[in-house]
């Protein structure tokens, strides 16, 4: 299985109060199969033979039903320190899972959790970028001054502000700017290295709403996914729409997981 870059998005799974919906829902959505977790209240996900997901039983039920993401590194006790020292909270410390990595949860300082993984016997996700599978997560905060520096100096990530017609305003200091792409150390800033992004809540949502990760599948045909997924007893939180890069939409599963689809631009007729 391939290494992923330190800071990557390397895996992601969902905490549900019932397992057995959750499989019937994803895989009648995704076409993924299922490997049981050895006993263990969980179970994989793969898309054709591919590893790209887990489904989780909830432990307790005071746990939010959600999409988590986790991001690569070498070190999970140094990146759990850089955490503290600017500004985010360590949830849970890190715990071995068997032979598979090293795990921890933690929060930035807008309150969006987020795991860190630290790879074992299992780097992450073994398909990506494909249809049925993970291609994209974005921090939503209320602090972006706060969020911003986090994330650039716990995980070296460098940013891209865009417009809301997807260009590159780093030139011009009038634009608005409510979008950021972040790119991994070491690489050129910008769209074609990007791994993951924050966006601004604005006062148009909730105040009670609090910070998330959204976490992005891709699909072949996002219109007939955001249908089928009304059928197996979702629903639509944002219809298709139209983005510089595809076409998207934000959904709930049946039991109210918040996620998105998208069709990439090059899938689009």
């Amino acid at each position: 299985m391939a290494a992923f870059a330190h800071s990557a998005p390397c895996w992601v799974d969902v905490q549900l109060s019932d397992l057995e919906a959750g499989k019937r829902f994803y895989g009648g959505l995704f076409g993924w199969t299922f490997r049981a977790g050895d006993g263990m209240p969980f179970a994989d996900a793969l898309s054709g033979g591919r590893l790209v997901a887990a489904l989780a039983a909830k432990k307790d039920g005071r746990m939010p039903t959600a999409w988590g993401v986790y991001f690569a590194t070498d070190d999970i006790r140094a990146t759990v320190a850089a955490v503290r020292e600017h500004g985010g909270q360590i949830i849970t410390d890190p715990v071995r899972a068997g032979r598979a990595g090293i795990v921890a949860q933690a929060a930035d300082p807008g309150g969006a959790v987020f795991g860190l993984w630290q790879p074992g016997e299992r780097a992450g996700f073994e398909k990506q970028n494909e249809p049925g599978s993970f291609c994209w997560t974005e921090v939503h905060t209320r602090r972006p001054e706060q969020v911003d520096p986090f994330y650039e100096k716990v995980f070296g990530f460098r940013g891209t502000d865009l417009d809301e017609a997807g260009n590159d305003v780093s030139g011009d200091a009038e634009a608005l700017v409510d979008f950021r792409m972040w790119s991994p150390e070491g690489t050129e800033p910008g769209p074609d290295t990007a791994v993951g992004g924050r966006s601004v809540i604005t006062d148009a949502f909730p105040a009670e709403l609090p910070s998330y990760f959204l976490t992005y599948f891709a699909v072949a045909d996002c219109d007939a996914a955001a249908e089928l997924a009304v059928r197996l007893g979702g629903r639509v939180s944002a219809p298709p729409f139209d983005i510089p890069y595809g076409r998207m939409a934000v959904l709930h599963d049946d039991q109210g997981a918040l996620f998105a689809v998208l069709q990439p631009s090059e899938l689009l007729p």
